[in-house]
């Protein structure tokens, strides 16, 4: 368009992208964040006095009484936007300590909760997670009193306070150091725990930030809709796409082509037949029909067509997956072995896992299914898996009787359905979608929950690429080929994150899909 401002447009964004990636590093990162207050130390005077009364008995459970007691109200707070769960606390999953309190020169007489911002906090100081609350050790010749505080699951803004009763060791005089908060919070910038002010949560400047952009990126459509008029978009194509293959990335796929027929009138893409992978490659590379052919692109979880030269894949997406069960099970925890047993039909009941008192019901995909490959693949290698014995996940038949009962069923949603309605039922499901039911639980692998940063460093072993493949390098003018640079390049990327999924370029190692932990 002749005249339009094109340097002015391109000067204001030189200016707003630092300003993103400024918030982007501040306040998407690092929203993870935990802080202190000490809101008192103080050492009373005049215990002697006829008005201390109670005060002149304070002692210890040996009941030896303190002599010069001091007094410190501590307040642990999240001062971040994200909540901070017990699994964010940088300790083992076993040890259930989640910050210590150090008083140089001081030892430990008592300690007590005296505020809770939310009822629900008081379980994490119960005796059974909290049994040991103080300590000492000794430190250049002093003792050093020790609070160990439990791992607590805090919202945004939500705190408690611990009130510490103390006594001078041994000789040492004048003023004690500062008490000091040890701790650390995973993907919290640096995880240190913060000493704090008077004021917490989002400081008002990056309200303000937040809310200029948003300002700006709602009346950017108005203002190039006026000047620009209503063209189509560089990447648009016309015609008709035929998408097969993975039911678990099905919904992705859905969701990305509704957006690009939004975008891009005349192209229609039809995705009705996403029934498997390998079922949506067998029928590409059987295709006869070399236009149908052309159109045709296929998701597939892994590299399974490796065998098909005339098949060219593509990494598109990280894919996480979980083992899923019935809450009834009990069962949060199982080792990979622990594991094989179970979908092997060697634990016949949950109780032997120290679960509930309730029969094993495996829950299995078809053998075409990309998630059961994958599951095979990381967990079983070669070694296959029992064959079904059941129809309807009710009863075995007649020539199994005694058992595991094991059924099937052809698609995630009918997999996670199952699971969530059987009693002591055990599938597997990709990970998004398993989220998104909350008839279903989660079920740790080695300890370890399905996380995109533990797969990648190698400690999160269900993951899967995702892989789009097409008969032979389409046009690049093509629908297919507009379609997949649509995923991979615009707005695609946006709806794979949405959906649970990592883009490949956002991996380390982006060319290949894979997490580097592995290499």
């Amino acid at each position: 368009m002749t005249g339009f401002p094109w340097q002015e447009i391109l000067a204001v964004l030189g200016v707003l992208i630092p300003v993103i990636a400024f918030v982007w590093e501040f306040a998407i990162v690092g929203r993870k964040r935990l802080g202190y207050r000490i809101q008192m130390d103080t050492t009373p005077s005049g215990l002697n006095t006829e008005h201390a009364r109670a005060w002149q008995r304070l002692e210890r459970r040996s009941g030896e009484r303190l002599k010069h007691p001091s007094f410190v109200l501590i307040r642990i707070e999240n001062i971040g936007s994200a909540p901070i769960n017990t699994g964010d606390y940088a300790r083992p999953d076993t040890d259930n300590l989640g910050l210590s309190v150090r008083f140089p020169g001081r030892t430990v007489a008592g300690v007590l909760v005296t505020e809770l911002s939310d009822d629900n906090l008081e379980s994490f100081f119960h005796k059974d997670k909290w049994p040991d609350a103080s300590d000492e050790e000794e430190e250049d010749g002093h003792k050093v009193g020790i609070v160990k505080l439990p791992k607590v699951k805090l919202n945004p803004d939500d705190h408690y306070k611990v009130l510490v009763v103390l006594e001078r060791a041994g000789k040492q005089e004048g003023t004690l150091p500062e008490p000091e908060v040890v701790g650390t919070i995973t993907k919290a910038g640096d995880g240190r725990i913060s000493k704090t002010r008077g004021q917490t949560g989002t400081p008002r400047w990056v309200v303000a930030l937040i809310c200029f952009l948003l300002m700006v990126g709602l009346t950017e459509p108005f203002i190039f809709g006026q000047t620009m008029g209503t063209g189509a978009p560089l990447e648009c194509a016309r015609g008709t796409l035929k998408v097969t293959g993975s039911t678990a990335f099905k919904p992705v796929v859905e969701q990305a082509a509704k957006s690009y027929e939004d975008y891009c009138s005349g192209a229609d893409i039809d995705t009705s037949g996403m029934r498997g992978s390998v079922d949506g490659l067998q029928r590409l590379e059987g295709e006869a029909d070399p236009k149908l052919r052309a159109n045709t692109v296929v998701f597939s979880d892994g590299s399974t067509a490796a065998g098909s030269p005339a098949l060219v894949p593509r990494p598109k997406a990280f894919m996480l997956f979980s083992i899923i069960a019935n809450p009834g099970t009990e069962v949060h925890n199982l080792t990979q072995d622990e594991l094989r047993r179970v979908l092997r039909g060697e634990v016949r009941n949950w109780a032997e896992l120290g679960g509930k008192n309730i029969p094993v019901v495996v829950v299995d995909r078809e053998s075409e299914s990309g998630t059961r490959m994958t599951l095979e693949e990381r967990f079983f290698g070669s070694s296959p898996q029992p064959g079904e014995n059941s129809t309807d996940c009710e009863q075995v038949r007649g020539d199994a009787t005694g058992q595991v009962l094991r059924c099937r069923r052809t698609s995630t949603p009918a997999m996670l359905e199952t699971v969530a309605k059987t009693p002591g039922a055990i599938g597997y499901s990709e990970s998004f979608a398993a989220n998104s039911n909350p008839g279903v639980i989660k079920v740790r692998i080695d300890g370890q929950a399905a996380d995109f940063d533990a797969a990648e460093a190698g400690a999160y072993p269900y993951w899967q690429t995702e892989y789009a493949y097409t008969y032979g390098e389409p046009e690049p003018e093509s629908l297919p080929a507009k379609f997949l640079r649509f995923l991979t390049y615009q707005e695609g990327v946006d709806i794979l994150r949405h959906s649970g999924h990592r883009p490949c370029a956002e991996l380390r190692d982006a060319v290949s899909c894979e997490p580097s932990g592995l290499q």
